[in-house]
């Protein structure tokens, strides 16, 4: 990208959650101790899933990939929140909020397709048991998600191929903490009404059209559960309302930013929060804390590493004396 090509602006103001200092220093609190667990939790449920053999089936391998994907969300915004709230020095290159709005595009794409490869995994589970390891086989679950981060990447590119030359001459504040299409495009020296009915477009109805249909499937799955038995029907329920949270959390803030027609910073601002450090936290709990093979898992992982640091020191003693 030739810089001369498309700003005389060379970095962005992000005006940040709240100017006020006793807030800023509370939300920095906040915000490393919610990193911090979100790292943990989310690191935790990708080693459980790769080196427990009791763990290598379609679900957690998808679950692993869901983990993966929330712990990079976090990461593209987090720690630069964090360096912004210590330092006081809110500013981003060009360069930085472009990357940063295209591998912002390219986690949430990947994110929406694999949420509805969970959607398929679990329809096959309960309404074709018989047919499962057939249909989701090792390879189905590598397509699956080798195809999620492809579409994800054509639909980041998409977006950026018509704002990435648009001319900034002034106005370079964002009223964020994070760069995204809506708030770039508004402070381009040009009219930018067609270039937001397209981002609104391809984000906001890909993101309400891929809700509608998660939503539709998992009635779709309740009501074949349903009519072969009522009994079962609780069983679906509660193996499924832990889908179904993930859903809403993920994709009502997006709904919102890309849909909404009266946009508010401190709403917006909200989103971004519950975006970006309270569902990456929720997913590893909701996924965890409810299912007895993970919770295993992870205690046979805290064994395994407690066991290898002992020997580890035992080790180092020995080469030591």
């Amino acid at each position: 990208m030739n810089k001369t090509n498309y700003s005389s602006v060379s970095e962005f103001v992000f005006l940040g959650l709240s100017t006020y200092k006793p807030v800023q220093y509370f939300l920095l609190a906040f915000s490393i101790m919610f990193y911090v667990t979100i790292i943990l939790g989310n690191l935790l449920i990708v080693l459980s899933v790769t080196f427990d053999p009791h763990l290598h089936s379609p679900m957690y391998f998808l679950l692993a990939n869901l983990s993966f994907i929330d712990f990079c969300f976090s990461t593209l915004t987090i720690p630069k929140m964090i360096s912004d709230l210590s330092s006081g020095h809110n500013t981003i290159s060009f360069q930085g909020c472009v990357i940063q709005i295209f591998v912002l595009h390219v986690l949430g794409g990947s994110e929406m397709l694999l949420l509805i490869a969970m959607a398929l995994d679990r329809y096959v589970a309960i309404c074709k048991p018989l047919h499962y390891l057939t249909i989701m086989s090792p390879r189905m679950c590598i397509l699956l998600s080798s195809g999620a981060w492809v579409i994800g990447l054509i639909h980041s590119v998409a977006q950026l191929a018509f704002v990435v030359h648009l001319p900034f001459c002034g106005p370079n504040e964002i009223d964020s903490f994070y760069c995204d299409l809506p708030w770039f495009i508004k402070l381009a020296c040009t009219d930018t009404y067609r270039l937001e009915f397209m981002v609104t477009a391809n984000s906001g109805f890909i993101s309400t059209g891929t809700f509608l249909l998660l939503v539709a499937s998992y009635i779709f799955i309740l009501v074949t559960v349903w009519k072969r038995s009522s009994g079962g029907l609780s069983k679906a329920l509660s193996t499924l309302s832990a889908h179904i949270t993930v859903v809403v959390l993920f994709f009502g803030p997006c709904i919102f930013v890309y849909m909404w027609p009266f946009p508010t910073a401190s709403l917006d601002k909200c989103f971004a929060i519950l975006d970006f450090l309270i569902t990456p936290i929720l997913n590893p709990a909701i996924y965890t804390l409810r299912n007895k093979d993970m919770k295993l898992a992870i205690k046979r992982l805290s064994h395994q590493l407690l066991s290898f640091r002992k020997i580890s020191l035992i080790t180092h003693k020995r080469t030591s004396s």
